[in-house]
C-alpha cells in the first residue's frame, strides 16, 4: 500500500520550485528542486508525474494565490475607477511583498510547458478581472486596440510600478498611485 501524500511535502516542493526557478530558471534540474525541498528526487515524482506537471501546478497555484489577494474585499458596487484601483493596489502590493513568487510567475508565464488548459484555469481563477479591463478598454482610448496589446501594456506599467515599489519602499504607496494614474489615463 502506497504512503499517503503529505501536504507539507507538496508545499515544500512548491516553495522550493519557486526559489529554484528564481535563481536558476526553468531549466534547473528536478534534483535541485528536490534537494532544496529536503526530499529525494524520486519523492518529487510521487507528487508530480513530470517536471511539466510540477510547473503547471505551480503556475496555477501562484496565479490563484495572486488572484485571491487581488480580489480580497473587492468593491463590487463601486465605480469602475475604484474597482480598478483596488485591483491595481492589491496586485502591486502582492508583487512587492512576494518578489520570488512574482519572478517565478514571470518566467512560468512565458514557458511553453504551461498548457492552454492550465492557462484557462488560471484565467478562471482571476474572476471577472478580464471583464473589468474590457469595460475600461471599451470606453477609452484603447477601444480599438487588441486585448492582447492592452494586457501587455497594463502589465508593462504594472511591472515598472512594482519595480519602483520594491527598490524604493519608503515611497511605495506614491509609486502605486502614480503607476495607476498612468495606467488609468492610458486606458480611459
Amino acid at each position: 500500500m502506497a504512503r499517503p501524500k503529505s501536504d507539507d511535502k507538496r508545499n515544500a516542493i512548491m516553495d522550493a520550485a519557486t526559489r529554484v526557478i528564481v535563481t536558476q530558471g526553468l531549466s534547473a534540474p528536478t534534483a535541485t528542486i528536490a534537494r532544496e525541498a529536503g526530499i529525494s528526487n524520486g519523492s518529487l515524482f510521487t507528487y508530480f508525474e513530470t517536471k511539466a506537471d510540477l510547473f503547471n501546478q505551480l503556475y496555477l497555484e501562484l496565479k490563484s494565490g495572486m488572484a485571491a489577494v487581488i480580489l480580497e474585499k473587492f468593491p463590487a458596487k463601486a465605480d469602475l475607477r475604484k474597482q480598478a484601483f483596488h485591483v491595481w493596489s492589491n496586485w502591486t502590493q502582492w508583487a512587492s511583498t512576494s518578489p520570488d513568487k512574482r519572478r517565478a510567475l514571470t518566467q512560468l508565464n512565458v514557458s511553453d510547458l504551461i498548457t492552454p488548459e492550465t492557462r484557462a484555469a488560471a484565467q478562471k481563477a482571476m474572476g471577472g478581472l478580464a471583464d473589468m479591463v474590457e469595460q475600461m478598454r471599451a470606453g477609452g482610448s484603447m477601444r480599438n486596440a487588441p486585448m492582447s496589446f492592452v494586457g501587455a501594456l497594463m502589465t508593462s506599467i504594472a511591472e515598472t510600478t512594482m519595480d519602483f515599489m520594491v527598490s524604493d519602499p519608503a515611497r511605495a504607496k506614491q509609486h502605486c498611485k502614480t503607476g495607476f494614474e498612468a495606467f488609468w489615463r492610458a486606458m480611459s
